[in-house]
Parts: structure tokens; C-alpha cells; sequence
């Protein structure tokens, strides 16, 4: 088993930042893959970001040039950084942890933009 503890997120203006980080604990093995989805009212789940243990990364379109996904794998924890945040990243964001075998969950993150 894995657990997730997301920080961060909260409400900002059109225009600004925003950091989420998510720290993995647990049955943890070198090699896996940590990123972000989002949901917002209505919508699907989208993939937002990801990032692989030897940091090979991969953006929706969306969020390409304004989102900055990094990890540290010593402290098994992988964080977004938002910048030139839009009302439509309105959503709530859940970090994800993929081992090849299963994909665990954390508990979600509301990310509200206004404008």
C-alpha cells in the first residue's frame, strides 16, 4: 500500500501562483511514476502532469509553459508549481502514485481561480 498527503492549493487571482506538493509513504519501490490529475464540476478526470522516477515529464497542452512538475525521490514527493493560473484550472487536483501494478490516490486539493 501506498499513502498520499497532498499540501497546497487554495484560491488565487487570474494571473497568479499556486505550489501543491504530494509526499508518498508506504510500500514505495524505485521505480514509478507521480503526477497530477484534475477534475473540475462536470468534467472527466484529466492528466495534468507526470513525472517519472528519472524525470522524464509529460503536460496536457493546457497547462504547457505555465506548469512545472518536479520531484525528489529521496523524499518521495512530487509537487506542481502553477503559474499564470486561469479561471478554467478551476478544479480539484489529485496527486497520483503509479508502480506499473496499481495507481494509488491522494485525497484531493481544491485549486479555485478567479477572475
Amino acid at each position: 500500500q501506498v499513502q498520499l498527503v497532498e499540501s497546497g492549493g487554495g484560491l488565487v487571482q487570474a494571473g497568479g501562483s499556486l505550489n501543491l506538493s504530494c509526499a508518498a509513504s508506504g510500500s514505495i519501490f524505485s521505480s514509478n511514476t507521480m503526477g497530477w490529475f484534475r477534475q473540475a464540476p462536470g468534467k472527466t478526470r484529466e492528466l495534468v502532469a507526470s513525472i517519472t522516477t528519472g524525470g522524464n515529464t509529460n503536460y496536457v497542452d493546457s497547462v504547457k509553459g505555465r506548469f512545472t512538475v518536479s520531484r525528489d525521490n529521496a523524499k518521495n514527493t512530487v509537487y506542481l508549481r502553477m503559474n499564470s493560473l486561469q479561471p478554467e484550472d478551476t478544479a480539484v487536483y489529485y496527486c497520483y502514485f503509479w508502480n506499473r501494478i496499481t495507481t494509488y490516490w491522494g485525497q484531493g486539493t481544491q485549486v479555485t481561480v478567479s477572475s
